[in-house]
């Protein structure tokens, strides 16, 4: 996970974690945060190989039946109302789950 942590702060993450699930002793979510939604479509773009390995690694640390789920956390801002949804093309910081 270490290398997961190197490879976000590189593209950009303001910061990363990773939660251990108090309930759940074999669950851990790794979270980071991004400037916005467009950096974020970046990070896609900004993939190496070696990237994609690490990447591979740390999913290899699933176990169960149901595949990983990827959440993304968009921040609500005061100018706009958090139902009405992403706005790709404006600098909204979030947080991938």
């Amino acid at each position: 996970m270490e290398a997961l942590h190197r490879i976000r702060k590189r593209d950009g993450a303001i910061f990363w974690g990773l939660f251990h699930d108090a309930a759940d002793r074999s669950r851990y979510v790794e979270y980071f945060m991004v400037e916005s939604w467009v950096e974020h479509l970046r990070q896609h773009e900004r993939m190496t190989v070696a990237d994609l390995a690490a990447e591979a690694r740390a999913k290899g640390f699933h176990v169960g039946v149901e595949p990983i789920v990827v959440t993304h956390w968009i921040a609500a801002s005061g100018e706009r109302d958090a139902a009405s949804g992403p706005a790709s093309d404006r600098d909204i910081p979030m947080i991938v789950t």
